[in-house]
């Protein structure tokens, strides 16, 4: 039962953001940026839960945070390398006003008769600490993927999309983990297994991805054909 449902939630997570990307072909990228920040601010809320998956324990927000690479070598690929900062830089001011509404939330006195403030607080409270650790690996690790998957597809010509692909995204994740559990946790857990587990799962998520950016492809491509014969039937 665990591997169904695992399963279907990466694949699913994967699909609907892949088909909101051909979404995004005739309605603009826009709608892939908007998507970015909506999962960063979703992975946020869903990595206050810890989960285990298969012999480690991770942040529930894994697949969902995972996604926005995805994401942002689909912008990379099809809409260029300022196209991709722009997703970015959306996904990090999405990610402060998050913060910073709920630490205001968090300190405003509830209504006299709503009794769940602890429990709210349990689950949602911000720890100083891991709110910067989360910042800090979010924007370097995005930043270098958007910078590694350029320089990739420049050194190979624009061919083997599967090689910048996967090469950016397990070296860009590599550096989100690294640099999280470093700050988040030194001093309180043994950061080499919390590292090596979580890069591990990020990284199966990484390599599942790439069949997903070749369908995206495919649908652009067939677009842009279908494009320049119905130009060459008008003139």
């Amino acid at each position: 039962m665990f591997w169904f449902w695992a399963i279907i939630w990466i694949l699913g997570t994967l699909l609907f953001a892949s088909l909101w990307a051909v979404v995004a072909e005739r309605r603009g990228v826009e709608y892939v940026i908007a998507l970015v920040s909506a999962l960063i601010i979703i992975a946020n809320v869903l990595a206050t839960k810890v989960i285990t998956f298969l012999w480690w324990a991770v942040p529930a927000g894994f697949i969902v945070y995972s996604t926005t690479f995805l994401l942002t070598d689909i912008i990379s690929e099809f809409y260029g390398k300022k196209a991709a900062a722009r997703a970015v830089w959306c996904g990090l001011f999405a990610d402060v006003i998050y913060i910073f509404s709920l630490f205001v939330v968090l300190h405003w006195d509830p209504a006299v008769f709503w009794d769940k403030q602890i429990a709210f607080s349990s689950v949602l409270g911000l720890s100083l600490r891991i709110t910067v650790a989360s910042l800090l690996a979010y924007v370097i690790s995005q930043f270098h993927d958007v910078y590694a998957y350029h320089l990739l597809k420049r050194l190979t010509g624009g061919k083997h999309l599967w090689l910048r692909n996967t090469l950016s995204t397990s070296v860009s994740q590599l550096l989100d983990t690294v640099i999280f559990i470093s700050v988040a946790f030194y001093g309180v857990f043994p950061l080499a297994p919390m590292i090596i587990g979580q890069y591990l799962v990020k990284l199966f998520v990484a390599v599942l991805d790439t069949p997903f950016l070749y369908g995206v492809r495919y649908f652009y491509s067939r677009k842009a054909i279908c494009s320049r014969r119905t130009l060459l039937r008008l003139r």
